[in-house]
């Protein structure tokens, strides 16, 4: 729809994403000049819907943002008492001590949080800054200047029919056009992905790697309820299937998160990470936590795990990328909030500077050095070795030298493997069907475990039925002749929200996309193995809406 005509607004600095990099580049451009004119637009019904993070926070990009956050009331309270990490077996636990493991590791000072709940204050403390926010509005393509820069973003395109017509409620939505535009969608952004590509911004980095993150909310007996606990585990249920692990985190009001991660690098197609976390439940020490409680919430996203070696160039002419979108994640931490909130501060920091130079539409070449050798970069040099080291050896090997690595980056500054790369993406580790066992998994109970769709519904997702289906395919055949052929169609069971079905039928199977239940966790865009998925956005307001994740 390119001969759209639209109306445009100009603003020094668009950002999109109302995450806690957004926000804080947001907050921090205003500290930096009152007088920037400082948009944020958010593809959720209201800050908060989309955010679905752990959590346990690592105050330090807080602290740099807004170091009077204590006093200024935001909802960062629980502070962690206690840190357990286990090894699972099927029956049965073993503790690991905290005492060999490297100081970075300890969540001392470190608080239990709802990232979303931190980002809906963050969205009122840049409001009082006047930012202006834009939630509902989803930024659904570039816009490009004559030189091939950045110059802005359509947002706001609503009412369009299936075929993707103009509907009787449609609008056309606006260019919002910026000195400079700030990409801070999260893990695999649609927009992001395109500038990576089309600036080859990844040229001479790793690809990418990434988990599937799902997570639920209990509330549980207050008998049973530690406020402050944090738990960590590996093991069973996965074992050598795939990576990944478990967190539970007790918060207030005898609630508790209860997470699971799967490495996206898994081999076997059969593999089915929700069932996976369902499973995970019925841990005897698990199971008794959660015995007499109800789950009050859902929801799933993927994660970022490539680290300092997967991190893409950041600039291209006028735009940057923040945040997840960058891939900032402290793999063996579990944290990455930190390092969103430093990286909105740093490109914040450079935008304010060119624009007071009088510039607009370049690199902002000192954001892409800030973060090659500031406090992010501190953060995950001395970790880069554990995501591969896992993918190669496995859990037992990597927990050992990837202890010891951490050490002596901890006490050293240096490594003693160097710096290990990753191999193959995510989508190309995927095996053939035939080379793997399937695997049986058992019905979920309704007690401690779900179907899929019943707990989607704990997701509050919501999408206009009339709108073009945002998951796209490149060709429409291959799930069928290829997926299904040669991979038993993955995205039948990797999808945490059954999204994606193969239905039987007279003519033969074929396959059907059910867009309304997608909780924007990107995942298929990730591990199609045929990378013939393209996750869009959907109109804006349009997705899951978290309460408190």
């Amino acid at each position: 729809m390119a001969d759209v005509i639209r109306e445009s607004m100009e603003y020094d600095v668009v950002i999109v994403g109302a995450g806690p990099a957004g926000l804080s580049a947001a907050i921090r451009l205003k500290q930096a000049d009152p007088d920037l004119n400082v948009v944020v637009l958010e593809k959720g019904s209201e800050v908060g819907a989309h955010i679905l993070s752990g959590a346990v926070l690592d105050t330090s990009g807080l602290d740099a943002l807004l170091p009077d956050w204590r006093e200024k009331g935001a909802p960062i309270t629980v502070e962690v008492k206690q840190d357990n990490f286990y090894i699972l077996g099927p029956a049965g636990q073993v503790r690991i001590p905290n005492w060999p493991m490297p100081p970075l590791m300890s969540n001392h000072g470190t608080y239990i949080v709802s990232m979303a709940n931190v980002c809906r204050w963050l969205a009122q403390e840049a409001e009082a800054l006047g930012v202006e926010i834009f939630p509902g509005f989803a930024a659904s393509e570039l816009v490009y200047g004559e030189k091939g820069e950045v110059k802005g973003v359509v947002a706001g395109v609503m009412g369009l029919n299936a075929d993707g017509t103009p509907g009787p409620n449609y609008e056309p939505g606006m260019e919002l056009l910026g000195k400079y535009v700030l990409l801070s969608e999260g893990v695999r952004g649609s927009l992001a992905k395109e500038v990576i590509a089309r600036y080859e911004l990844s040229k001479g980095h790793c690809p990418q790697k990434f988990g599937l993150g799902m997570k639920e909310i209990w509330e549980i007996d207050p008998a049973k309820h530690r406020e402050g606990t944090v738990t960590h585990t590996m093991g069973w249920p996965l074992g050598r299937n795939a990576g990944g692990g478990s967190f539970i985190y007790h918060l207030e009001n005898n609630q508790v998160y209860v997470g699971f991660v799967v490495h996206l690098n898994y081999e076997n197609p059969h593999l089915y990470p929700y069932m996976e976390f369902q499973r995970f439940k019925h841990h005897p020490m698990v199971a008794e936590l959660l015995k007499g409680g109800k789950r009050v919430a859902y929801g799933a996203r993927a994660i970022s795990e490539g680290g300092w070696q997967s991190i893409p160039k950041l600039v291209a002419p006028g735009v940057a990328l923040l945040g997840c979108s960058a891939g900032l994640v402290n793999v063996p931490r579990i944290k990455g909030n930190h390092n969103a909130m430093l990286s909105g501060i740093a490109a914040a920091e450079a935008a304010a500077a060119a624009i007071k130079a009088g510039r607009s539409g370049d690199e902002l070449a000192a954001y892409e050095a800030d973060l090659r050798s500031g406090p992010i970069a501190k953060d995950l040099r001395r970790v880069r070795n554990v995501k591969p080291m896992w993918s190669r050896w496995g859990m037992i090997p990597s927990l050992v030298f990837g202890g010891l690595d951490m050490w002596t980056n901890n006490l050293f500054g240096v490594s003693l493997f160097g710096t290990l790369r990753h191999g193959k993406s995510d989508a190309a580790a995927t095996g053939e069907a035939a080379k793997f066992p399937k695997i049986d998994y058992p019905k979920p109970d309704g007690v401690l475990s779900f179907d899929r769709l019943t707990n989607v519904a704990f997701s509050f997702t919501n999408h206009e039925e009339s709108q073009p289906c945002h998951l796209r395919l490149k060709d429409p055949s291959v799930p069928i002749a290829v997926n299904l052929p040669k991979y038993a169609e993955p995205a039948q069971r990797y999808c945490p929200a059954g999204v994606y079905e193969v239905i039987e039928g007279e003519a033969g199977p074929r396959f059907q996309i059910n867009f309304q239940n997608c909780v924007h966790c990107k995942t298929c865009d990730i591990k199609d193995p045929s990378q013939n998925i393209n996750w869009t956005t959907p109109q804006g307001g349009d997705g899951p809406n978290y309460p408190n994740m």
